[in-house]
């Protein structure tokens, strides 16, 4: 796999046939991102092999088996292609064409309220899923900030954004999560309150 497809998509996880086969793989409505734009396209991977694709409500049957080495073979109408399969989360599922940079993203709405019908609803999707993930981290995280060459902290988000109120601090100083060891990332007070 290109090393271009972890950079986007981080922390992608191999398939598991014991964490992912039952609970996340099977009987999920997988939803095709690419070519979305053009046409709605849910894959089933379901027991025995079969594989139902739903497009434009017409479900054409076909099949899938996987091997010991969790590589998935897949019949589809140019022929049988070898892919491995990753995990971004519970949601998101990455089926990479082996031996090439070819992939395809699906996404299973059954955790989702809406339907993901078109482009502007994936977009939707992850920015709900990964923006409160990313704001529930903020919160929850502590900062030190500089201030006239001085370092101050750690403080959580919601008492830097009080500090601020009160006119104690600017909203323009540096600051750096208490695992970094410099300010090199240039985030500000306001960068983080902005985010949550």
């Amino acid at each position: 796999m290109a090393s271009y497809i972890f950079e986007l998509f981080p922390d992608l996880k191999p398939f598991d046939y014991k964490l992912h086969y039952k609970d996340l793989f099977l009987n999920k409505n997988w939803i095709l991102v690419n070519g979305i734009s053009h046409k709605k396209a849910i894959y089933v991977f379901k027991e025995k092999n079969t594989l139902s694709i739903t497009e434009n409500k017409i479900v054409t049957k076909t099949s899938w088996s996987i091997n010991f080495k969790n590589q998935f073979s897949i019949e589809t109408e140019d022929g049988l292609i070898t892919v491995n399969a990753y995990f971004k989360d519970n949601d998101v599922l990455v089926l990479n064409h082996k031996n090439t940079e070819n992939f395809a993203l699906y996404i299973n709405e059954e955790n989702y309220s809406e339907n993901i019908n078109t482009l502007g609803d994936v977009q939707n999707f992850l920015y709900e899923k990964y923006a409160k993930k990313a704001t529930d981290l903020i919160y929850d995280h502590e900062f030190y900030y500089i201030e006239q060459f001085k370092e101050y902290g750690p403080f959580t988000v919601e008492e830097l954004a009080q500090k601020v109120v009160k006119d104690k601090i600017s909203a323009h100083c540096f600051v750096r999560d208490i695992n970094e060891y410099d300010y090199s990332k240039k985030i500000r007070i306001s960068d983080l309150t902005k985010a949550i």
